[in-house]
């Protein structure tokens, strides 16, 4: 079968595409990988190679991710969840089960608010106690001055007055602790389809990087309580 060639040019300006759509999180991203799979492959076949260095090597590691919460939430959760932080309670409605206790592997989804105004979404990665857990979560903390990096197992305390994890603390790297801010929150979303789903939902599978080896209980605790 003789394949016809792509323009180079073409090809860079759908891999540039396909980048920013993944970046904002579009479902559209996945029509449009397969798109930029196709691509190559033809201008590979025609002797093209150049136009997939336009394409920046995936992170080796979920840990080296940089970007958005909401795509490093999905990946490291296994839920399947498209759209603003802030929207992910009410689109696991009819879909995961959702609840107030955390459990490990659920995604705390963040309220929108003055300091959130998109929301914020976190992976539980360990449970430490009754009201304290880790977290496993991107773009909050500054690396080097930028946000965007992967958080592994970090500190996340419920300050609510019932206990139900409405509003919480969370570790910040610039203070090193929880500091004096608070954060009101919907609840957990599990990766267990909800048993009403009026569609089929594959049950979530978390990655194996969400929580680190040797994860500081200890350390955990002074955060929370040594203020």
């Amino acid at each position: 079968m003789h394949w016809p060639l792509i323009p180079l040019r073409r090809l860079v300006a759908r891999s540039r595409s396909c980048v920013n759509a993944f970046v904002e999180a579009d479902p559209a991203a996945f029509a449009c990988r397969n798109n930029l799979r196709v691509g190559v492959a033809v201008s590979a076949a025609a002797g093209v190679l150049a136009g997939a260095a336009a394409v920046p090597a995936q992170a080796q590691s979920l840990l080296e991710y940089v970007g958005q919460c909401v795509p490093f939430a999905r990946e490291a959760s296994g839920i399947q969840i498209y759209g603003d932080a802030w929207t992910w309670w009410d689109q696991a409605e009819g879909r995961y089960q959702r609840g107030k206790k955390p459990r490990i592997g659920a995604v705390l989804a963040f309220a929108k608010s003055a300091r959130l105004p998109l929301g914020h979404v976190a992976v539980v990665s360990r449970i430490v106690e009754k009201r304290v857990v880790m977290i496993t979560h991107a773009n909050w903390s500054r690396l080097n001055g930028k946000r965007g990096h992967a958080e592994q197992d970090v500190t996340l305390f419920d300050v609510s007055p019932r206990g139900d994890w409405s509003v919480v603390k969370v570790w910040y790297r610039d203070t090193h602790g929880l500091g004096s801010s608070v954060y009101p929150a919907h609840g957990f979303i599990y990766g267990a389809p909800d048993p009403l789903a009026t569609k089929a939902v594959r049950p979530a599978r978390p990655s194996a990087e969400l929580s680190g080896r040797q994860p500081d209980y200890v350390g955990s605790l002074i955060d929370t309580y040594a203020q």
